[in-house]
């Protein structure tokens, strides 16, 4: 079976935004992974409109092209580690809106976070996992949160993210349980795919 493929979300469109130094920074490390192969999925090529849809794509054919094709780039993926920004104690509007264009191709696959913001993102965090269990992801323990200070040090130019030791130590922690899960899953998925067969057959 081949390596499962993590794809690393930015979770923020804006011209000011954050988002690329934490990607950046754990791409690099999610790639060092032997066990993976890594793909950096930036929002800002998927141009969707605010959800437009007659329903969810769970039980609608999506009418919008961006949106079609954007479930097809999700459904290339076995696992996922998401950038957070924290706006107002929740998740980016444009992340937010991505995820609800999608549904099955979420499915019984891992979802990591890597948050920035007043409280290392937490709250937006939680929200996400709240989403990830509700879209049937498997949403792992550990996580990066970039507090308010390590934030203000990495953007003011004083730091960077891989100086500071504990970020780099929660960082491992989040690759190595992302791929542990996106391995299981995806032999699991692939097993129900061959019991569908032969119960068609």
């Amino acid at each position: 079976m081949s390596k499962p493929k993590i794809a690393i979300v930015v979770g923020s469109t804006r011209a000011a935004r954050f988002a690329d130094v934490p990607t950046q920074w754990i791409a690099k490390i999610a790639k060092a992974h032997a066990d993976i192969d890594v793909e950096i999925v930036d929002l800002r090529d998927w141009p969707l409109p605010f959800f437009d849809e007659v329903a969810s794509s769970a039980w609608a054919p999506s009418q919008n092209e961006v949106a079609q094709r954007w479930q097809k780039k999700v459904a290339e993926f076995d696992g996922f580690i998401f950038t957070a920004a924290e706006y107002n104690h929740a998740p980016t509007g444009v992340l937010k809106n991505a995820i609800d264009y999608a549904a099955n191709e979420w499915n019984k696959k891992p979802a990591g976070f890597v948050g920035y913001g007043s409280v290392g993102g937490a709250r937006a965090v939680e929200q996400l996992r709240l989403i990830a269990v509700e879209l049937q992801m498997a949403p792992v323990k550990s996580a990066v949160h970039i507090a308010w200070g390590d934030f203000l040090a990495v953007r003011q130019g004083e730091k960077k993210l891989e100086d500071i030791e504990h970020l780099n130590q929660a960082a491992a922690a989040l690759v190595n349980d992302v791929a542990w899960w996106a391995k299981v899953l995806k032999a699991a998925r692939a097993a129900d795919a061959i019991a569908g067969e032969a119960q068609a057959a």
